[in-house]
C-alpha cells in the first residue's frame, strides 16, 4: 500500500492533535469523524481509501484524529463537545484554514453543528450524515433515543467486543472479511478496550436540540433509511430544525459513510461545488492476477508450432479449471498469459498457487503477479492503476513464484496463508515504493 499522506500536528491548549491534508480543491472540507479514526490506517482499506480521495477531488481536505483516539494525544477523562470544538479551531489554524465547509458523520455531527452555530463567520457550509441530535433517554419530542441504562448495556458490550468485532456489524453490516480484519485492527489502533466504553458513555450526554434553529450555514443532512446506529427519523429530525436545511434520504444500512461511498460523496460534492460529477465506468474492489508462462518463446522453438499448440490448450484449459474451482473470472488472455479478476484477496492467491502445481505438471513454469484495489468495468474489461499494479508485480515474479503486493498481503492476514517478504520496489508507472511478498 502506498503511503498515507503527512500526519502534522496542531496544539490545542497542552494536546496535540494529528492532522492531514489532501488535495488542492477551491474549497477547504474539514472531515469530522465519528466514534473512533486512525489518520494512517483509514488509508488502509481501499473502500475508506476511495472516500477520502472523493472527498479530496474536489476539495482541499482537512482531516483530523479527535483527542483521545488515533494519532492523537490521549490525555485522560472526558472531553466534552466545546472542547472538542476547540480542537476543531486549532486544527484548522494550523491548516492555515479561516472559513471551511464542515462534514461531520455520526457523532460527528452535533459537534459540527455545534461549531457551525458557534462560529458562523467560520462556516461557509454544513454536511452531516448519520447523525442525531440526543443520544440518551427518549421522549415525546424525540423518540428514537435509547435509555440511559440501554447505553450502558451498549458500551460493556463493545468494551467486551473491542479486540475483534468492535461494534463492526452495527455499524458497517456491508463489511466483506478483508474490511472486518481493517476494522478490528483499526479499532485497536484508534482506541483501547475502556476508551471505546467512556466515549460510549460520553457521547450518551450529547443533546443539540436547542442548537440547530440557531444554525445559519448552508446545510445538507444526509440518512440511509435502515441505518442500525441512528433512525432515519433522527436525521430527518435534524434538518426539519435547521433553517433551510435539505434532506436527502439515501437507500442502504450501513451507517458509516465509505461503503458505497459514492452515493453519499456525490450528494456532498454537488452540495458544496453546484455540481455532480460526470458518471464514470463501473467500478469494484477486486484482486487482479497476471500470470506469464515463463521461457515460452524458447519452448515453442524446441517443441514446434503443433506439439507447442497442443501444450498451450493443456495449460489454458489447466488454468481455467483453477478460476472456476476458486470462482476467477477470466478477463483476457494474451498469448501465454492470463488475466483474472477475483472478489476475495485470499481465494485468489490459493488460485494461483493451485495454477502454479497445475501447469507444473506439463512441464511449465509460470510468472504470477497479484495486486487488490478498485478496477474500472467496461465492456467486460477492467482497467485502472489497479490493473497496471498487478502487471508490474508479476514482470517482477521470479520463474514459478507467485508474488502479491503488500495490499493482498495486508488483507488475507489471518487466512493461514504464509508470505516471504521480497523488499521494496518501484512499479513502473505506478507511484511510490511497493513491498512486495511471495506465496509459499
Amino acid at each position: 500500500m502506498p503511503s498515507a499522506p503527512e500526519t502534522r500536528y496542531a496544539r490545542s491548549g497542552d494536546v496535540s492533535i494529528a492532522y492531514q491534508v489532501v488535495g488542492e480543491g477551491p474549497i477547504d472540507l474539514v472531515l469530522v469523524p465519528g466514534f473512533v479514526s486512525h489518520l494512517d490506517l483509514d488509508w488502509a482499506d481501499p473502500r475508506h481509501a476511495h472516500f477520502l480521495r472523493r472527498l479530496a477531488s474536489f476539495s482541499r481536505l482537512i482531516r483530523f484524529d479527535k483527542r483521545g483516539t488515533g494519532l492523537s494525544d490521549r490525555p485522560g477523562g472526558l472531553p466534552d463537545l466545546e472542547t472538542r470544538m476547540g480542537d476543531v479551531r486549532a486544527v484548522m489554524d494550523a491548516a492555515g484554514s479561516e472559513r471551511a465547509a464542515l462534514f461531520g458523520y455520526s457523532e460527528g455531527g452535533p459537534m459540527c453543528v455545534l461549531f457551525a452555530a458557534t462560529y458562523p463567520e467560520m462556516t461557509t457550509a454544513l454536511t452531516l450524515y448519520g447523525t442525531y441530535a440526543k443520544r440518551r433517554d427518549p421522549e415525546d419530542e424525540y423518540p428514537w433515543a435509547p435509555t440511559w441504562e440501554t447505553r450502558q448495556r451498549y458500551a460493556k458490550q463493545v468494551e467486551e467486543d473491542w479486540g475483534w468485532e468492535a461494534d463492526m456489524h452495527r455499524m458497517c453490516p456491508g463489511a466483506d472479511e478483508a474490511m472486518a480484519r481493517w476494522w478490528a485492527a483499526r479499532a485497536r489502533a484508534a482506541a483501547s478496550p475502556s476508551a471505546a466504553r467512556d466515549l460510549i458513555l460520553m457521547n450518551s450526554l450529547i443533546d443539540v436540540r436547542h442548537v440547530l434553529p440557531t444554525v445559519q450555514a448552508p446545510t445538507l443532512v444526509l440518512h440511509r433509511t435502515g441505518d442500525l446506529d441512528s433512525r432515519v427519523d433522527e436525521g430527518r429530525y435534524v434538518a426539519e430544525h435547521i433553517p433551510g436545511a435539505r434532506f436527502v434520504e439515501l437507500p442502504g444500512d450501513d451507517h458509516v459513510p465509505w461503503i458505497d461511498a459514492d452515493q453519499v460523496v456525490d450528494e456532498i460534492e454537488e452540495f458544496l461545488t453546484g455540481a455532480r460529477p460526470a458518471p464514470e465506468p463501473d467500478r469494484v474492489l477486486a484482486t487482479v492476477l497476471f500470470t506469464d508462462i515463463v521461457g515460452s518463446t524458447q519452448r515453442a522453438v524446441e517443441l514446434g508450432d503443433r506439439r507447442w499448440r497442443d501444450l498451450l490448450e493443456a495449460h489454458n484449459e489447466a488454468v481455467r479449471a483453477q478460476l472456476e474451482r476458486f470462482r476467477g473470472e477470466e478477463v483476457d488472455t494474451a498469448g501465454d498469459g492470463f488475466l483474472a479478476t477475483f472478489d476475495g484477496p485470499a481465494r485468489a492467491v490459493r488460485a494461483a498457487c493451485a495454477i502454479q502445481e497445475s501447469v507444473r505438471r506439463l512441464g511449465l513454469e509460470l510468472r504470477a503477479g497479484l495486486h487488490t484495489g478498485e478496477c474500472e468495468l467496461a465492456n467486460g474489461k477492467v482497467r485502472g492503476i489497479a490493473v497496471h499494479t498487478g502487471a508490474r508485480v508479476a514482470a517482477l515474479a521470479e520463474p514459478g513464484e507467485v508474488l502479491v503486493s503488500s495490499t493482498v498481503r495486508d488483507l488475507v492476514a489471518g487466512s493461514g496463508i504464509a508470505f516471504e517478504e521480497r523488499g521494496e520496489h518501484e512499479l513502473k508507472g505506478v507511484p511510490g515504493t511497493w513491498r512486495l511478498y511471495a506465496a509459499r
